[in-house]
């Protein structure tokens, strides 16, 4: 009983935004793709919309 409620609960979690971020960074597709997205999460920690 207690195991499917665990099971529910984690289903119903939402993403901490480190998580999105992580996830956001892994589908990066190459080097560039990487070091884009990582300016671009740096850029909206700062503040800053391009």
């Amino acid at each position: 009983m207690f195991a499917t409620l665990k099971r529910t609960a984690k289903l119903l979690r939402v993403p901490t935004q480190a998580e999105r971020d992580l996830a956001y960074l892994n589908e990066a597709g190459d080097r560039y793709d990487l070091e884009a997205r990582e300016r671009n999460l740096s850029n909206r920690n700062r503040g800053i919309v391009l």
